[in-house]
């Protein structure tokens, strides 16, 4: 089995800073970000996406362009670093953002694909439910 080998990706300039970013062989500018949530700092939330302006700041854009198992190992890698950053927090969420063009399929194919990478960043110390297309990942 050949392993997939993360991006090399760029830490914010403090460690608990909370804006990661990378940039693929196709050069495709990725930024995944995490934001505490107002009414409880142990919860954050999970974003991220293309940054290039030619996608008109559709940041959820498909970009097709053969490297997604990368881009999600890059991701995996990112949301370990920053749960070794930020050991109290307790709760992430995300949802599977599409863009326009996905929303018309009316089908969440994202969630999917990324529901598929969770057992790799959090283990069975950690409950993960989907309510209404967003999945919330709490310590149990």
């Amino acid at each position: 089995m050949t392993l997939v080998v993360p991006y090399k990706i760029t830490c914010p300039s403090i460690k608990t800073g909370a804006i990661y970013s990378f940039t693929t062989a196709s050069d495709e500018v990725y930024e995944v970000r995490f934001g505490r949530k107002e009414d409880n700092i142990l919860h954050a939330s999970i974003v991220f996406g293309v940054t290039n302006e030619k996608y008109d700041g559709e940041e959820y854009s498909l970009t097709n362009k053969g490297e997604v198992y990368r881009v999600m190992r890059t991701v995996v890698e990112i949301v370990k670093i920053y749960r070794k950053e930020h050991p109290n927090v307790n709760r992430f969420e995300y949802t599977g953002e599409q863009s326009q063009k996905e929303k018309s399929r009316n089908k969440n194919i994202r969630l999917a694909l990324y529901s598929r990478y969770i057992k790799e960043v959090f283990d069975d110390k950690w409950s993960v439910e989907n309510i209404n297309d967003k999945v919330i990942i709490s310590k149990v």
